[in-house]
């Protein structure tokens, strides 16, 4: 799945990252390296879409007799 992070800087020169296309904590894992070089993140809000899970389908089909 393709991921966007889109960033404002506000006339105060804080940063806001916000993350699409991510659910769960994987937003967390894409901004890592980038809040780690901006400094102190002071303000954290959540999405809808981190709370949904990531759902993940593995499947066995046999074709033929058993």
């Amino acid at each position: 799945m393709r991921h966007e992070i889109e960033f404002e800087i506000t006339p105060e020169g804080e940063i806001k990252l916000t993350v699409k296309g991510a659910t769960g904590g994987e937003c967390l894992e894409i901004t890592k390296a980038l809040e780690e070089e901006l400094g102190l993140v002071v303000d954290r809000q959540m999405t809808s879409e981190y709370y949904k899970e990531e759902v993940n389908v593995d499947e066995t089909v046999q074709i033929g007799e058993e």
